[in-house]
């Protein structure tokens, strides 16, 4: 189905059905607030639990499917995103706010990642092992850890779904997704090209609405054996509580406070480019971005004057528009925290460089102008994740205090370097406090077919993405037969 023939209210998709749902919702577009962009049915708490019976009624089924039928399904969902990412990268983009370049990229990016677990699909691993007893057998195999809740975020209403979905489908599991509220029309036209992909009823569910009723079900229901959630750590948190209280498997992929350290013999046009990239790009609102920024004593201000410099004459503007280099925020209340955070540095006496200013252009929309401060450890804006266009500038003396000033902070997600020098890269490589480390590249920006997590308050359980994804969505079984 074209999206040009897109219902206007899209739908939940439920036990192989679509349905309506209790109240109605609305998504605009962040770059011109007078256009809706989907009027969405917005699910309860007995339509969120009707899914999960679907779910765990098709389970039996799915989980005991071929490895080739489950291989084929995911390639299939794969080649659609991949012939579609242009129409479906213009609909990201008019949801979302992320430019239409990156919109495109990250549909590109979800069909490929359901291609890759299709080939995983294949490649489910397995031990024979010899036992210590004569005659025994032992042998060591992998099973679907059941009925799967995902809950996704809004910053990439494709890829994290994604990342999340194959690889759920590819070991043999069954699924029901809840997209964020900013982007129903996303989640609605990734399930709708995976409910035509030869899926039995009730493998695959969607059902859209608030974390208080489909959420919250989610997480309390007992048919729901693991939840993967990515989004804020205060959420994941209550999520974590609730979740293992009642012994589910758990996946949380929550905040990032990330460092950049650039040292004073790094290639410094490099540095600027990784800076801007990391912490600008997609309006700032990735986990992933470099929201400090630490630089050795002899080069910093010709840093900040040179970043500055590319900041004002970053293009802001509509996210469908040619050139534009950041879209607007994704809302208005994200809009109003940012600039919430904006008022705390100055208050608390960072320095305030450039920009963090709302903007007018030429239609009404969520636009702000990239923010930079410079900042001491202590001050909020240099530890708590704004989740915009703000970055603040630390002051270091030299490489060891870069490496403390990195680690400092209650988050690990991802941290980066520039520099020439093999040693120190080596040496922060080994020594970040991150789940990713980045030299000599962007903090944001990570490969679909490797592991992708953090430590301390940014992550919880195993990896996601690339082969590692087994280990969530699998549970190991030992097998003993006397030969």
């Amino acid at each position: 189905m074209k999206l040009g023939d897109m219902q206007q209210n899209p739908r939940h998709f439920i036990n192989g059905r679509w349905e309506g749902g209790t109240t109605t919702g609305v998504s605009t577009n962040p770059s011109d607030t007078r256009e809706v962009v989907a009027e969405y049915a917005r699910g309860d708490k007995n339509q969120t639990e009707s899914a999960i019976r679907a779910a765990a009624d098709a389970l039996p089924h799915w989980r005991h499917s071929t490895p080739q039928r489950r291989a084929d399904v995911l390639d299939q969902i794969g080649s659609e995103l991949l012939a579609r990412k242009d129409e479906l990268g213009t609909l990201l983009a008019r949801e979302e706010g992320k430019t239409l370049p990156e919109s495109v990229a990250e549909v590109a990016r979800a069909g490929q990642i359901f291609k890759f677990f299709a080939g995983e699909a294949l490649r489910i691993p397995g031990e024979v092992m010899a036992s210590v007893r004569q005659g025994v057998q032992v042998d060591v195999t992998r099973e679907p850890v059941g009925v799967v809740g995902i809950i996704a975020p809004w910053n990439f209403p494709f890829a994290i779904p994604a990342w999340k979905i194959a690889p759920a489908l590819a070991y043999g599991n069954t699924v029901v997704f809840k997209p964020a509220e900013l982007v129903p029309a996303c989640g609605w036209a990734l399930a709708e090209i995976i409910s035509r992909c030869g899926l039995p009823a009730g493998v695959f569910n969607l059902v859209m609405g608030s974390g208080r009723q489909v959420g919250q079900t989610l997480v309390d229901h007992p048919l729901v054996n693991a939840l993967s959630f990515t989004g804020s750590v205060s959420t994941g948190e209550r999520i974590l509580q609730a979740a293992t209280a009642r012994r589910a498997k758990v996946q949380l992929e929550m905040g990032g406070k990330n460092p950049l350290v650039v040292l004073a013999d790094a290639d410094f046009d490099q540095a600027i480019e990784c800076a801007l990239q990391g912490s600008y790009f997609s309006t700032g609102q990735r986990c992933t971005a470099s929201s400090r920024l630490i630089v050795e004593s002899s080069v910093h201000d010709a840093f900040v004057a040179r970043l500055r410099q590319r900041l004002m004459a970053l293009k802001v503007g509509h996210a469908l528009e040619r050139g534009i280099e950041m879209g607007p925020v994704v809302d208005g209340a994200q809009l109003e925290q940012n600039l919430s955070y904006i008022e705390i540095g100055r208050n608390e006496g960072a320095e305030h460089v450039w920009g963090g200013e709302r903007l007018e252009r030429a239609t009404p929309g969520h636009y702000m102008s990239p923010a930079l401060f410079l900042a001491q450890p202590q001050h909020r804006i240099a530890r708590e994740e704004i989740f915009g266009p703000v970055a603040c500038v630390l002051r270091a003396d030299d490489y060891e205090h870069a490496l403390a000033l990195a680690n400092d902070t209650p988050f690990g997600l991802c941290a980066g370097i520039c520099t020439t020098s093999l040693k120190h890269a080596m040496h922060f490589k080994r020594h970040a406090e991150a789940g990713m480390t980045m030299v000599n590249l962007p903090t944001a920006g990570v490969d679909f077919h490797v592991p992708f997590g953090g430590r301390k308050e940014s992550s919880h359980g195993s990896r996601e993405q690339g082969r590692y994804a087994v280990e969530f969505y699998t549970t190991v079984k030992t097998g003993y037969m006397l030969a």
